[in-house]
């Protein structure tokens, strides 16, 4: 604490506050962003995720598979502007608000970079993602404004800072229960939020396993104990994705199944698609997997045969599950084809999109840049990982270590799709993109910060 009282005395000597016109001019900024966003992608599209999410609050039944919060949370706002629009008003205004706090909090070390933070919000990689209900995109908008409020009142009064870290704390829990893999990066965020004035090695160490395990305790308590939903066993894809990878790349069946020949060869030699898990579950000719693990008269999908049999394969065929885990996220990080916009129903007349010029125009431009770089996870990993490593040496000023922090989330959470992840749509690693370009512009900030202390941590 000492330490923490002593960096916001150093920091004493720089501007406390960005003038009012300098505020309002990055307040108009960000609003016209929410502004152009909603002219150009109102009501938003419902993509076949946020259907399920929909129709189960709106049945008011709810399963792990999905996000139970995302569907109470829907059922509050929903009034505002029923079906997909008070979902997307709501993603809208929280991602532009984030914009809007990062950059009038940096305007306090740059003015032009302050103005410069709301107009990053644009880059299309992160701004056109806005149009898609899922919950990636609520996730993301949720943590982007909890480091946001952080970095917003990490020099103010002792009261100011504890009331942001509480409401930051709150985000990004809710993050976790919107994306549970989540729970890896959590404590980056978790630890800038309560120590906003300087990134320490030694006390984020000894905080990560501690959130690591509140993490996983507020997922099993809000679920199971105080929502009581019902268990789907999403865990479970990841099994039917690796035995499937595993069966392919050996050539010899690792399900816990006797097929026929026919099937076998298919396991072997066609199913099997990095892309995604669907292959054995929605999609012939390969459906038959799901739809024998699943038999009513012996289900197998969901119970500990099936877990057996994944804890076998993995650890008797160690090289064809590496390989298999390889080959899906090099497919996930660098694939031109990934999926980015999901548009199975656009030309559907019922859908508002479909006559909404401003989209389609948005959308040619979506379908020039996809190709590019912008697009890629992979570009987005590599450059947070950059942005962690060359601000290290800023990690005990204030937007330091926010850079760290931020940066560092979002790399640890594209991450862990490596053994976790069974698809690879961009909007996965969609968080590293918001991530990447607050923290980018923290870095700025961070080196023109005067008087830094040598880290200690």
């Amino acid at each position: 604490m000492s330490q923490e009282l002593n960096a916001a005395g150093r920091q004493s000597v720089l501007p406390n506050a960005a003038s009012a016109g300098t505020i309002t001019l990055i307040a108009t900024i960000a609003a016209l962003g929410f502004g152009l966003t909603v002219l150009v992608f109102f009501p938003g599209y419902l993509t076949t995720d946020a259907t399920f999410i929909y129709q189960y609050m709106r049945e008011w039944r709810f399963g792990d598979w999905q996000s139970p919060l995302m569907s109470m949370l829907w059922w509050v706002i929903d009034p505002i502007s029923p079906g997909p629009g008070s979902m997307f008003l709501l993603v809208a205004a929280s991602y532009w608000l984030g914009f809007g706090l990062v950059g009038v909090a940096l305007a306090r070390r740059s003015i032009l970079l302050g103005i410069i933070v709301p107009l990053l919000g644009l880059v299309p990689s992160s701004f056109m993602m806005l149009v898609m209900i899922w919950r990636d995109t609520l996730f993301a908008s949720a943590w982007l404004l909890a480091a946001a409020i952080v970095l917003l009142m990490a020099d103010r009064g002792q009261t100011a800072r504890i009331v942001a870290a509480a409401v930051a704390l709150v985000l990004i829990s809710f993050g976790v229960l919107l994306r549970p893999t989540a729970f890896v990066a959590a404590p980056l965020l978790i630890g800038y939020a309560l120590w906003p004035l300087r990134f320490e090695f030694r006390r984020t160490t000894i905080l990560f396993l501690p959130a690591l395990a509140a993490g996983f305790l507020l997922i099993h308590l809000v679920y199971y104990v105080i929502l009581d939903v019902k268990r789907e066993n999403p865990l479970h894809s990841v099994f039917v994705f690796d035995l499937g990878g595993i069966t392919h790349f050996t050539g010899e069946n690792q399900f816990p199944v006797e097929w026929s020949a026919e099937q076998t060869a298919l396991l072997t030699s066609h199913c099997y698609n990095p892309d995604r898990w669907d292959v054995y579950w929605t999609l012939e000719p390969c459906r038959f997997v799901m739809a024998r693990l699943e038999r009513p008269d012996d289900v197998i999908f969901g119970t500990p045969r099936l877990t057996e049999a994944w804890n076998h394969a993995v650890t008797s065929e160690p090289l064809a599950y590496l390989r298999h885990r390889l080959t899906y996220f090099w497919r996930f990080l660098a694939d031109p084809d990934t999926l980015t916009y999901e548009l199975y129903r656009i030309n559907d007349p019922a859908t508002p999109l479909a006559s909404n010029n401003r989209f389609k125009t948005m959308l040619a431009l979506h379908d020039t840049l996809k190709s590019t770089v912008l697009f890629r996870p992979g570009f987005w990993l590599i450059l947070a990982g950059m942005i962690v490593i060359v601000a290290m040496p800023a990690r005990s000023r204030r937007a330091g270590a926010f850079a760290v922090a931020v940066a560092g989330s979002a790399t640890i959470f594209v991450l862990t799709f490596l053994p976790f992840g069974v698809a690879a749509d961009f909007r996965y690693g969609y968080w590293c993109v918001p991530a990447c370009l607050v923290s980018a512009a923290a870095l700025f900030a961070a080196y023109r910060e005067r008087t830094p202390e040598a880290p200690s941590g």
